[in-house]
């Protein structure tokens, strides 16, 4: 900002003294723009700090983890358990076992099947492809547990049936039904499973178990039930005969 400064100046032609400005600098207002520049740039300064990272120590952050990792027994402790609940793991070993012993199931139907004296290769088959399929899924989930860092415990499997002839349904629809309830069942067991991780906020969990197991379970059920409605559709005899040959 510039002032006017009266200085008086003689003037010899009218022989008085007139008053004329002059331009003095302020000093005072100048030094307020300068004032708020430096606070800009202050704020300016402090903008990029926070977003350059600066604030964020990871050194400082991982100290925690770090000291768990020093700690850990590398006979019996995990390096890669990260927010793995203990109730997860266990669910999952209850996920396994449950696996295991439907393909145990599938496996003894596959046996009956392949009888000399009840020769349904299509129907061995589908039940040899379906025990492969359960024990598939075991090991799925063996591999997920032990790369979130759990242990697995393998529990007993209980002897299935093997006689599957019904007097009344026939052994081909008896035998698909049994693995319609069995397919239903894993369906639930893997909801329950699903529940265990969305409690304990495990997304990377829940997020598995929906692409790599509920998914697929969804398409076996709805395949089984078409089986049976088909099966229920034939009878025995010779129905059961072409039924079996569009499976083989």
């Amino acid at each position: 900002m510039l002032t006017l400064q009266k200085a008086f100046v003689a003037t010899r032609a009218s022989g008085i003294f007139r008053a004329a400005p002059r331009v003095v600098r302020n000093t005072t207002a100048s030094a307020a723009p300068k004032q708020q520049q430096q606070q800009q740039n202050q704020e300016q300064d402090d903008i990029t700090t926070f977003m350059s990272g600066v604030v964020f120590e990871p050194m400082v952050a991982a100290k925690a983890e770090l000291a768990t990792v020093a700690q850990a027994n590398a006979a019996v402790d995990s390096f890669a358990r990260s927010a793995f609940h203990p109730e997860c793991e266990s669910a999952i070993n209850e996920q396994i076992n449950c696996e295991y012993n439907n393909s145990y199931i599938y496996h003894a139907l596959f046996a009956y099947f392949d009888r000399d004296n009840v020769a349904l290769p299509g129907l061995a088959k589908f039940f040899r492809d379906g025990s492969l399929e359960e024990r598939g899924h075991a090991e799925k989930l063996m591999l997920y547990q032990n790369k979130r860092g759990g242990r697995i415990s393998l529990k007993n499997i209980l002897m299935p049936e093997m006689e599957f002839n019904h007097a009344e349904k026939g052994d081909a629809l008896y035998a698909m039904e049994l693995s319609l309830s069995l397919e239903k069942l894993n369906f639930s067991k893997l909801r329950e499973l699903h529940a265990v991780a969305a409690k304990h906020g495990d997304a990377q969990m829940t997020d598995f178990i929906e692409n790599d197991l509920l998914a697929e379970q969804v398409e076996g059920v709805k395949q089984v039930s078409e089986y049976v409605s088909q099966l229920r559709r034939v009878g025995k005899g010779l129905g059961v005969y072409q039924f079996d040959r569009s499976l083989a």
